[in-house]
Formats: structure tokens, C-alpha cells, sequence
């Protein structure tokens, strides 16, 4: 089976079903979590690199100094094709490191289930293409991404974050939101947190139960079409 590397900055921010929906397609999640310290290889030996979410933007060093080395993973995948996701956090790292921009505290943040449009670029996308023109993905975010990359393919918005997908190169994808995610995981959220936000836990909680059986469908067939790119299987 083929080996994809994991890298999980936040303790609640591991891959959920995304881990599980691409062991069942043939790979292999080796997960570190280097929010408590595990070390991340100096070289990427894996077939594939997954970088999850956390609560940091892609330069903050000092507050989470396994930055460096997950920057470094990502580009040495990109130069070397190796196929890359990443969410949120994930994605905005990506999105730096090709070249685009990040900032903090842009716009307005987006949090629970969150309505997203296919952009028309996403139609010939090895992961995008064919899904629904409109789909919901769970959000928990107040940075994003303020400019791709030069030459990224711009897949995905939503009415208040623009960038909520975008494709680098051939092989390597970023989403601003959380595929891997299910409405499970929104009982841990915060509700002092959100109540900040103007937000109700519970009425954040029952939008997500009520949006994800539609949804999880359209993300498991995206895991499916990651993980064969990785195999190279049809």
C-alpha cells in the first residue's frame, strides 16, 4: 500500500474520516503529530502528503516550529510532483510556499457548515471536476488566503472567502475548509468561542447534521479520486 504522510498541527485536528475513507482506498495515513513534538522526516518518503488544519498561520514559527519542516515537505513535494492536499492551515501553506499570500484575520470568518460554488476551472480538475456545482464543507477560520499562487487554478469560493480551493501545478490541491470533518467533531468546538462570533453551538452543531448527508458523499468521492492519483489506479 501506498504511504501518505499526515501532519497534524492541532490535538482535535486530526484526519477524522479523511484518514479512514483513504485507508480504504489502498493508502497508508501515517499520521505525526507534530503539535506534541512528534518529529517530521527530513525527507519525504512517502507517495503523498496530507497537511491538516490548525490554529497558526503558515509562518508563525515561533508558536508552532514544526512550520519550517512541514514548508520544506511541501515544496520538496512540489518539486518532485508528489501528490499534495492541504486543508486550511494545510492549504494556506501550500499556498505561500508557491508563491501566494496569506493573512490574518481576513474578512469574515467562516465557521460551521458553509456553502461553497464550483468555479467553472474545476471542470477538467482530476479532483473537482464533476462534482456538484454547489456543496457544503464544514469552516472554522478567520485567516485566509489573499492571492494564489502565480499560475494555481482557481477551483472553489464561497460569498465571503474567495479562495476556498485552488489546484498548484499538476498534483498538488489546497481547500480553505475541512472535508475531513464531521458533524461529530463540532461538539468539541468552543461555545464561548463561537457565541463571540454571534454564532449558537447547538444551531452551528444541527446545521452540519442537516448539511452533511449531502455533502459527505461529494467529499468521499474527492478522498477516492486523491487516493487514485496516488495509486495510479483507474
Amino acid at each position: 500500500m501506498a504511504g501518505v504522510l499526515m501532519v497534524q498541527s492541532a490535538a482535535r485536528g486530526g484526519p477524522g474520516r479523511l484518514g479512514r475513507w483513504l485507508a480504504a482506498d489502498g493508502l497508508t495515513p501515517d499520521v505525526v503529530r507534530a503539535c506534541d513534538g512528534e518529529g517530521l522526516p527530513p525527507r519525504l518518503r512517502h507517495e503523498a502528503l496530507v497537511v491538516l488544519g490548525g490554529g497558526y498561520l503558515p509562518d508563525e514559527d515561533a508558536r508552532a516550529p514544526w512550520l519550517p519542516r512541514t514548508r520544506a515537505l511541501v515544496a520538496e513535494a512540489l518539486t518532485a510532483g508528489t501528490p499534495v492536499f492541504g486543508i486550511c492551515l494545510g492549504g494556506q501553506l501550500l499556498a505561500q510556499v508557491a508563491g501566494g499570500e496569506v493573512a490574518a484575520r481576513h474578512g469574515r470568518p467562516e465557521i460551521g457548515s458553509t456553502e461553497l460554488t464550483v468555479r467553472p476551472e474545476a471542470a477538467t480538475d482530476p479532483l473537482f471536476g464533476r462534482l456538484p456545482g454547489r456543496v457544503t464543507a464544514i469552516e472554522h477560520h478567520v485567516d485566509a488566503v489573499t492571492r494564489l499562487p502565480p499560475e494555481a487554478v482557481w477551483l472553489m469560493e464561497s460569498a465571503h472567502c474567495p479562495y476556498q480551493a485552488f489546484r498548484v501545478g499538476r498534483r498538488a490541491w489546497g481547500v480553505q475548509f475541512h472535508p475531513e470533518a464531521d458533524p461529530e467533531r463540532l461538539r468539541a468546538w468552543d461555545p464561548d468561542a463561537l457565541a463571540a462570533h454571534g454564532l449558537d453551538h447547538a444551531a452551528v452543531h444541527r446545521r452540519a447534521l442537516r448539511d452533511d448527508p449531502v455533502a459527505a458523499p461529494v467529499w468521499r468521492a474527492l478522498a477516492r479520486r486523491f487516493a487514485r492519483l496516488v495509486t495510479g489506479t483507474p
